[in-house]
């Protein structure tokens, strides 16, 4: 089965928040997957959205064929790094602020049952 991916990473995003997003998608057909993304009022939504149409898109360019035959094959969020910051606190201390980042990876493929009679 021919496939193609977008990956967006160093999106600041924490993984826990976009991982709820990227399960609700996976195996899903593509107009299916863009109009629940579309729906959800999640910013971990909008990001994985913009990088369903890059994979989509990327799928159109090696004509695996049009978006509506197209199923989400894999996705999944990796950890990026994590910017460290220092937040005062009182009597000269101060605490670790992490903002943590996510790489995200959406895999399209043609398919299956594109073409077949049921």
């Amino acid at each position: 089965m021919k496939e193609a991916q977008a990956v967006l990473r160093f999106v600041r995003v924490a993984p826990r928040k976009a991982k709820p997003i990227i399960d609700m998608i996976r195996g899903q057909q593509v107009p299916l997957a863009l109009a629940m993304l579309k729906h959800t009022p999640r910013y971990a939504a909008r990001v994985v959205e913009k990088v369903l149409r890059s994979a989509v898109a990327n799928a159109e360019q090696k004509e695996l064929g049009d978006s509506e035959s197209m199923v989400v094959s894999k996705a999944f969020v990796n950890c990026g790094p994590i910017y460290k910051r220092a937040r005062p606190r009182s009597m000269g201390r101060a605490n670790a602020i992490h903002k943590r980042t996510s790489h995200i990876t959406v895999v399209v493929a043609a398919s299956p049952m594109h073409g077949r009679r049921t």
